[in-house]
């Protein structure tokens, strides 16, 4: 499920190629962001399915041992721990994870290769392996053991993130968030569940959705207003000496302020410094505090932003 900071990186990411583009065709760009969000959650949909398909591998690889025309000791009495592991059987066994997947398309059909290598490179690892020899049994141990190998091991796999690089300009920056999501679902499933919560890409009601539209389209139609402010603000500097990212950010900031009354003024400032802490220069996150603080100061005196609710007002 997106949470609003993720909406503004989204929106970030689009308006960065939108005015980049001579075209500067709005309607693609509208576009764009709606099919970045359904490939986020694809993304997040395969990781999870990454997941409760290394159980079926894990299951075949016992199957193949024990066939063997000369089977180990090992090979005869295999080291179930992996294949049992709680969590893991309720993520492999998941109807709606299964449902899921047949609605959106989404799985490892032309990739079963990779996914088995996947699967080799973790029997390798550390973790799996400090896993298979601990004599604890627990619901809490399986399941942060797996999360362990998530994080640390399987998606940090070099073939792994170049095939995201192939599938989708999208999903390599979108890879922290879609891992996010599977953390959550994995450590929302309990011992007595049954079933996964797959989370749905928005919340039941459509407030998300509707900032995400409602602050993508204000923040072109404010756009020449919001520059001429900005620039009125950066006395000392030209437009164009501006980064591009940090004019966008600016303006993505005095939009929300100006058509969204009922969040604060400081949750909007803070929102957009730390976004470029993380998506500009190391300057950056002052300079425009320093910009957008002043220039919110002035709009809220002429009443060009106006906060309603308790504690707003």
């Amino acid at each position: 499920m997106l949470n609003r900071r993720h909406l503004r990186i989204k929106i970030l990411q689009i308006l960065y190629g939108f005015y980049q583009d001579e075209d500067l065709d709005t309607t693609k760009a509208k576009k764009a962001l709606d099919h970045s969000i359904d490939k986020m959650y694809q993304l997040y949909l395969l990781l999870i399915s990454m997941i409760a398909e290394m159980q079926g591998l894990a299951i075949d690889k016992i199957e193949v041992g024990r066939k063997k025309q000369l089977p180990t000791e090992e090979d005869l009495h295999p080291n179930t721990k992996f294949v049992r592991n709680a969590p893991l059987r309720i993520l492999a066994n998941s109807k709606q994870l299964k449902n899921r997947l047949s609605e959106t398309g989404v799985g490892w059909g032309k990739h079963r290769e990779l996914l088995r290598n996947l699967h080799r490179s973790l029997n390798e690892d550390e973790e799996y392996l400090t896993y298979m020899s601990s004599d604890e049994r627990s619901f809490r141990h399986d399941r942060e053991s797996l999360l362990r190998m998530f994080r640390k091991h399987l998606i940090n796999e070099i073939p792994f993130q170049e095939m995201l690089e192939e599938e989708s300009i999208f999903w390599v920056d979108d890879l922290d968030l879609a891992s996010s999501m599977v953390i959550k679902t994995i450590k929302n499933i309990n011992e007595e569940d049954e079933e996964v919560d797959i989370m749905p890409v928005w919340r039941n009601d459509d407030d998300d959705k509707d900032f995400m539209d409602n602050l993508f389209t204000q923040t072109l139609a404010q756009g020449v207003l919001n520059e001429e402010l900005i620039k009125e603000g950066a006395q000392n500097w030209e437009l164009e000496r501006i980064a591009l990212i940090d004019r966008i950010l600016m303006k993505m900031a005095l939009a929300e302020a100006k058509t969204f009354e009922s969040i604060p003024l400081k949750v909007t400032l803070n929102e957009y410094i730390e976004l470029s802490k993380y998506y500009s220069t190391e300057k950056s996150h002052g300079f425009i505090n320093g910009i957008l603080d002043q220039l919110f100061t002035s709009l809220q005196e002429s009443g060009d932003i106006k906060k309603t609710g308790r504690g707003l007002i």
